[in-house]
């Protein structure tokens, strides 16, 4: 039986049964499954252990550490093709005695170079039953988004340190197969365009959260507003409780009996709604002590107007009143000396180093210098005349006040579907098979395909990558632009997941020498 999941994570768990778990079908005993941390997550994305188990394996291990021996079982290996991965896989066979299962079958997620390959045939050839290359090198972050868990790309496209390298040709290369596994996955054959960019609990308890794809009200919430989620869960608890309290109304044995089988039921949905009230709840206590007024400053300068349309006349008297609110933390400023310097299209260097000064961020000041190396203007002597993306007009559209403003990728979003993309800001790389017409009215698939719940459009799907990361809000624009372009889904993808924090701290890095620089995984 399939996992209940969404999108992405259901095509790649498609994947994996055909690619791996088929193999298997004729087969009744029970097998053990090797994995490395990659392919861990990777299923930790897709499935559950209930699922695994269906498909007859019993144990799951890592490939790294010491196991003991289980010779009467045979093993799957979904490993990636590196060194570390591949020595857990020969280790497990390195004599016939000795041999920790009785035999292998190793599925690589990409291409095994050949000196890896060969290392195999010469340890523990005879061990190996199956070998195969199943092509899965990306991350189904959600159902619409997905990653591919290179978070030091921003550093690796964009740091100066690294100009005279061949670092960034390297990552770029290895970007370009792993959304080509992505690509394969969905069983698309898409037309390529890109923009260059020219760089010089309950008791008192505390009890843990699991928010995953088939939690429907997580998926339901997730990319709303806080205003509309706080409004929203209550209603839903309502609800329930008024279900609850008519089924308890009918006295008679039989619907006492239909009510015992269904209160579990019942108190799972009210503690996973109430559950999700709670982090709304903290989230908005968050926002009302310090973050509110922190977004309208945001939100004003983002857009250069306030939240009646009036053009915002003095910028600097918009960023005063956060850089003397001791309540902000040193990001905060930062976010908002870097709004306000976007702007006001780059600042003099006197009001740079006064701004520095006073809000006692030297340390940290490279989180705004170094916005040059993306050549965005921060030294008004140093701007060039800049090529703005026409925004798309939305003054009609409704929305928060504190949430006027909207990522550009969902005016690019809009404009591909719409084939309004200027073809010499996005050239194309490849052409768009003839069947696209940019209004997402047939598709651009080849072949017809199963019928999933999630794939409602009988249209074309359009796939987006931004390189060195992507941001929530950006996650957002995906679900909003296909909600509203019923005959394309947009599928949003990058390097790692962004927070403001972390987009700061990369930023900061870009100056530092390749050997000082520590970039986490998301």
């Amino acid at each position: 039986m399939a996992p209940a999941v969404r999108g992405l994570k259901s095509f790649v768990w498609q994947k994996l049964k055909s690619a791996v778990f088929d193999d298997f079908t004729k087969e009744e005993e029970w097998k053990v499954m090797l994995l490395d941390d990659y392919t861990t997550k990777l299923l930790s994305l897709c499935c559950k252990m209930t699922d695994l188990l269906a498909e007859g394996v019993t144990v799951v291990e890592n490939v790294y550490k010491t196991r003991e021996p289980v010779p009467h079982m045979k093993a799957i290996y979904l490993i990636t093709p590196t060194k570390k991965s591949v020595d857990g896989l020969i280790d497990d066979f390195i004599s016939k005695s000795s041999s920790r299962y009785k035999a292998a079958y190793v599925y690589f997620t990409d291409v095994c170079p050949d000196s890896l390959f060969n290392k195999i045939k010469a340890s523990c050839a005879k061990s190996i039953k199956k070998c195969k290359e199943i092509n899965i090198s990306f991350f189904p972050y959600e159902s619409q988004v997905f990653t591919l868990n290179i978070p030091d790309a921003f550093y690796r496209c964009y740091s100066p340190t690294l100009e005279k390298t061949k670092d960034k040709d390297a990552v770029l290369q290895v970007m370009a197969e792993q959304i080509v596994t992505l690509c394969a996955t969905l069983d698309e054959n898409p037309g390529v365009r890109y923009k260059r960019y020219k760089t010089e609990g309950s008791g008192g308890k505390e009890k843990e959260a699991i928010l995953e794809e088939d939690d429907d009200l997580w998926v339901k919430m997730r990319h709303k507003h806080i205003a509309d989620v706080i409004e929203e869960i209550p209603k839903l608890l309502k609800d329930a409780s008024s279900k609850t309290k008519a089924a308890e109304g009918k006295l008679s044995i039989s619907a006492l009996s239909q009510l015992m089988k269904k209160m579990p039921l019942y108190r799972k949905e009210i503690s996973k709604q109430v559950l999700h009230l709670n982090i709304a709840e903290d989230c908005m206590s968050k926002f009302k002590s310090n973050i509110e007024r922190l977004c309208k400053t945001e939100q004003d300068l983002a857009l250069g107007t306030d939240a009646e349309g009036e053009k915002v006349k003095d910028s600097m008297r918009v960023l005063l009143p956060v850089l003397l609110n001791k309540s902000h933390d040193s990001y905060d400023k930062i976010r908002a000396i870097l709004l306000y310097i976007f702007s006001t299209n780059g600042t003099t260097q006197e009001n740079l180093d006064k701004l520095i000064q006073n809000v006692h961020i030297e340390s940290d000041s490279d989180m705004i210098r170094n916005w040059k190396y993306l050549d965005v203007p921060v030294i008004s002597s140093f701007v060039a005349q800049q090529h703005k993306y026409v925004r798309r007009d939305r003054s009609k559209e409704e929305t928060f006040q504190l949430s006027r403003w909207t990522p550009v990728i969902k005016d690019v979003m809009e404009d591909a579907i719409e084939n309004k993309l200027d073809s010499k800001d996005w050239p194309y790389c490849s052409r768009c098979p003839p069947t696209w017409n940019g209004s997402g009215a047939v598709s651009a698939r080849q072949k017809p395909r199963a019928s999933y719940r999630e794939e409602r459009r009988s249209g074309a799907r359009l796939i987006v990558f931004v390189i060195g990361g992507v941001t929530y809000s950006e996650m957002r624009s995906a679900y909003e632009v296909s909600e509203a372009y019923k005959s394309c889904e947009v599928v949003i993808g990058s390097t790692h997941i962004l927070t403001p924090r972390k987009l700061l701290e990369e930023v900061k890095s870009l100056s530092k020498p390749k050997d000082m620089v520590c970039i986490k995984d998301e």
